[in-house]
């Protein structure tokens, strides 16, 4: 079992930055591929970027692509989303998920789920 809890999120105008954290409890929580993604209200959940269990390895999905960077920190278990350049279309609420592969993370399935920070974005 694997427990996470994101923050960071909250209001920014346009072209602001934020930086998501994702902190994991659980005993081998630092083994799981851990990754981010936002769903809009109205819209599907989307992959936004995860990265391998040794940090070795990151990806991203389209919508964020060149204004987001994924890091995480195993001593801390924490997986941080640093975003930038936001733009309107990127509110939405943001969550934090684990999974084994992180091939099987890029297909927005994940073992386990946090509830979600909400990132909203004023023009």
């Amino acid at each position: 079992q694997v427990q996470l809890v994101e923050s960071g999120g909250g209001l920014v105008q346009a072209g602001g930055s934020l930086r998501l954290s994702c902190a994991a409890s659980g005993s081998t929580s630092r083994l799981y591929a851990m990754g981010w993604f936002r769903q809009a209200p109205g819209k599907e959940r989307e992959f936004v970027a995860g990265i391998n269990w040794s940090g070795s390895e990151t990806y991203y999905g389209d919508s964020l692509k060149g204004r987001c960077t994924i890091s995480r920190d195993n001593a801390k278990n924490t997986v941080y989303l640093q975003m930038n350049s936001l733009k309107p279309e990127d509110t939405a609420v943001y969550s934090c998920a684990v999974h084994r592969s992180i091939a099987v993370l890029t297909t927005t399935k994940g073992d386990f789920w946090g509830r979600g920070t909400q990132v909203t974005v004023s023009s």
